[in-house]
């Protein structure tokens, strides 16, 4: 859709926002663009506004994981127009609660790295989940690298 040079600026630009989040094991970035090359919004992962985030928090899995918004929905969340025919850049393939939220946002095209075999083999399910909700919905998701 954009030229390789275009794709590695958003791909960069969300490894850069990705940077922001303050989550010491897993730093996540979103990007979403319109078909004119415009940045419509941004997100990382990382807790609700004005709840607290502090470094106990974060190693705490089982609560980290029920208080954290994904990078994805903050970046829809954060959007400054209508996300419709977007196309997102992120920097780890989405779960399938994301999938879920992009597919009903309008965005319909996915573009993120490969998935390294550790991160496949554990969270296959949701993958799967996700690869299967984006053909249904007639999402492109390019899987780069």
């Amino acid at each position: 859709m954009f030229s390789a040079k275009w794709e590695d600026r958003f791909m960069e630009l969300a490894k850069h926002i990705a940077s922001w989040s303050k989550d010491p094991s897993s730093k996540v970035g979103a990007v979403i663009v319109d078909m004119d090359r415009h940045i419509v919004g941004t997100g990382y992962n990382g807790f609700p506004k004005g709840v607290e985030d502090y470094p106990e928090r974060y190693a705490n899995r089982e609560l980290k994981y029920k208080f954290v918004v994904h990078a994805e929905k903050n970046a829809i969340l954060n959007a400054v127009k209508s996300v419709k025919g977007c196309t997102i850049f992120c920097t780890f393939a989405p779960c399938a609660s994301c999938a879920g939220v992009i597919i009903q946002a309008g965005i319909k095209r996915v573009v993120t790295p490969a998935p390294p075999k550790e991160f496949a083999e554990r969270w296959k399910a949701d993958l799967e989940a996700m690869e299967a909700m984006f053909a249904e919905a007639n999402i492109d998701l390019e899987l780069i690298g």
